[in-house]
């Protein structure tokens, strides 16, 4: 079976579940599930019910969809996402985008918990991600190209579209909030970086670095989805306050930080 037929299936299972068809994807990273509770006329779908879907194993990832209305937007949002540290190959991370891309998503807004490598950054700002470094060493796309997804050679120049970045921008000015810009550097996990790693990373001009999302833009730039993604700063990567770092403490600030940054993401998907 082909991938293409795999998430038509996938598709048709979702959509047959649906009152509405989405017009926004939104993925939320860690300790930031909560943002699913906004959605209004919601269906909930575990992702072991959605056939060729994998399960999520993370902690505080429900693993499931929320597909409802925000904003005056129909959504369709993952609460909670794969990683490659759970087992995950690039491909099995990147199927969802995929399938919200054949239910007829026309952007893809992205989410995640980061660690802060520009020492301008503090704990809890959110940063506009303007591009990314990937040094998994991995891609989704490696292996043979199912063409009915995507061309062989995507081109990643404006995989973060310029006009939802412009977008978010004007989101964050209407909410009072301050939106940091920065590359984001991609790594496999689920260690914390050492403090020699962030030394290179930031000589390489990454500001901030998660376990995520850098599959999920490429799968997005493969098969012409529009991208916007937003970092929020939850620690400070090691090396940089001379500190051991904890998953804890990423939750901790999401939870903190969490209304502001519902405020943001509902006015980005209502400038979309």
């Amino acid at each position: 079976m082909t991938v293409k037929k795999q998430v038509l299936e996938s598709a048709a299972y979702v959509r047959s579940r649906l009152a509405a068809a989405p017009e926004i994807g939104i993925v939320l990273g860690s300790g930031l599930g909560p943002l699913a509770e906004d959605i209004t006329d919601a269906v909930c779908i575990p992702y072991g019910e959605i056939p060729h879907f994998r399960t999520s194993t993370a902690p505080d990832h429900a693993g499931r969809l929320v597909c409802g209305t925000l904003a005056n937007r129909q959504v369709i949002c993952m609460q909670g996402r794969l990683h490659g540290y759970e087992g995950y190959a690039p491909q099995e991370i990147a199927y969802p985008v995929y399938v919200m891309q054949a239910l007829g998503v026309r952007a893809l807004v992205l989410t995640n918990a980061s660690g802060g490598i520009n020492t301008g950054f503090s704990v809890g700002d959110f940063m506009l991600i303007e591009d990314h470094i990937n040094l998994t060493g991995k891609s989704p796309l490696t292996g043979a190209n199912d063409s009915a997804l995507g061309t062989r050679f995507p081109d990643m120049t404006f995989a973060y579209a310029p006009d939802l970045r412009e977008a978010a921008q004007q989101a964050a000015q209407a909410c009072g909030l301050t939106l940091r810009r920065g590359v984001y550097c991609g790594v496999n996990g689920p260690q914390f970086e050492t403090p020699a790693e962030i030394r290179a990373f930031r000589a390489l001009g990454a500001d901030a670095v998660g376990m995520s999302t850098v599959f999920e833009v490429i799968a997005a730039a493969h098969c012409g989805l529009p991208v916007a993604a937003v970092a929020m700063i939850t620690n400070m990567a090691a090396g940089v306050l001379m500190q051991p770092l904890s998953g804890a403490e990423v939750n901790e600030i999401a939870a903190r930080r969490g209304a502001d940054f519902r405020r943001l993401i509902t006015a980005l998907v209502q400038k979309i």
